[in-house]
């Protein structure tokens, strides 16, 4: 059941949010990650599914595939690097920003170390980051994140330090050993008097914003392409970064933004029912590796409690289905690899569709124009192989096909 939350405004973009997160500085964070090797130096793509769009009964049906955004296999690519970069900056305002990423700086930096808790995706991504600069990297993972994730982030170089808590303690565990040894927190969750690089890690995912606009040929003050846009959850980063670029550049005539997370990890849901930055119900352990966060991010929540439309719940079998219908692809439809949390978008729209009173009430009907973000490929192949049925480089090779033709 989605929950509609009665603080959505249309009105212009606010002056007090554009202060923190704005389009120029967005574009700024696209320019500096361009001589980075760990990203990928086209626009990801955006995949229009028309026979997925004729089941759903809606006009357009969209994927913008962040999976091909990095060798990392996901949109975190563009967070942690590029708030990593501002930091430094911060610390050597003379440095050339483009250029601390290719290595230039790596012996003034290797005495510097930077640390942050993840569920893998966010972790890989500063691991990455921080040996290409040359700094020294070391990764919180809580209990639940699986060894192959581990591996993942550890070929990178980083130190890894387990706990045996869920996510929220791996968050209070990294900053405790910041404080203990001097080190730099480099997380994509605020708290209290932690604001400046999270900010960053946020303003990092409105590249995606700047390519969905692009691609699309959406013009300043306008109405977009799509009507509805669907974003996952978490800690809420990754939405923010998205509805204050779109909200900015379209003004009172931005889409109606949908909020998606899992049952069990509602934090976001709960933050807009009770109208502040609030805790997740639920055990918070998910398939959705990615989503399965128990405390909002207060500074993502400035963004969503007046951007976000509706917020919702899935279960992590309708994630899981989804997986398999984008891996499937058809004779209209392209397959995508889509990894547990990638697919958390189409998920909520084909709860939303089998019911009508729910398609009323967040305004899907037979012309809705509907975007989806696959934040994720198979970051965990031999996961994506079991929920799946084949493995990630199969699809890949069926979606080659696919495009041949």
């Amino acid at each position: 059941m989605p929950f509609t939350n009665p603080r959505a405004a249309r009105g212009p973009y606010p002056d007090a949010l554009r202060s923190i997160m704005s389009i120029e500085r967005a574009e700024e964070s696209r320019r500096w990650l361009s001589a980075w090797a760990g990203i990928a130096r086209s626009a990801t793509p955006l995949y229009d599914l028309p026979g997925l769009a004729q089941q759903l009964g809606i006009a357009r049906f969209s994927v913008k595939d962040e999976s091909v955004r990095s060798p990392l296999g996901s949109f975190k690519a563009l967070g942690a690097p590029v708030a990593l970069v501002r930091q430094i900056l911060r610390l050597h305002p003379e440095f050339d920003p483009v250029s601390i990423l290719t290595g230039r700086y790596a012996q003034q930096l290797q005495d510097y170390t930077v640390i942050s808790a993840t569920d893998g995706n966010h972790g890989r991504g500063l691991a990455a980051a921080a040996r290409d600069a040359g700094c020294r990297c070391v990764i919180v993972l809580h209990a639940n994140v699986s060894v192959e994730r581990e591996e993942a982030i550890a070929v990178y170089g980083a130190q890894i330090v387990r706990i045996k808590g869920n996510y929220d303690e791996s968050v209070e565990e990294a900053a405790r050993l910041a404080t203990t040894n001097g080190w730099q927190v480099v997380s994509d969750t605020s708290y209290e008097g932690y604001e400046d690089i999270p900010r960053d890690v946020m303003q990092g995912y409105g590249t995606i914003a700047a390519e969905i606009v692009e691609q699309t040929g959406a013009q300043q003050g306008a109405a977009g392409a799509f009507t509805h846009v669907f974003l996952q959850g978490g800690v809420g980063g990754m939405a923010a970064g998205l509805v204050s670029y779109l909200w900015e550049h379209q003004g009172k005539r931005r889409p109606r933004f949908i909020v998606v997370e899992p049952a069990q990890a509602d934090c976001l849901l709960q933050s807009a029912i009770q109208g502040r930055a609030a805790k997740a119900t639920g055990s918070v352990d998910s398939v959705m590796a990615g989503l399965a966060c128990g405390e909002t991010s207060p500074l993502a929540w400035k963004f969503l409690e007046t951007s976000v439309d509706h917020f919702m719940t899935i279960e992590d079998d309708e994630a899981v289905e989804a997986m398999r219908i984008l891996a499937k692809g058809s004779d209209k439809d392209v397959p995508v690899v889509a990894g547990e949390s990638g697919t958390a978008g189409l998920a909520a729209l084909q709860v939303l569709r089998r019911n009508p009173e729910l398609s009323a009430q967040v305004g899907l009907d037979a012309q809705s124009r509907v975007l989806i973000i696959n934040t994720e490929g198979a970051t965990a192949p031999q996961v994506y192989i079991d929920l799946v049925g084949e493995t990630a480089e199969s699809v890949q090779k069926r979606q080659a096909v696919w495009a041949a033709r």
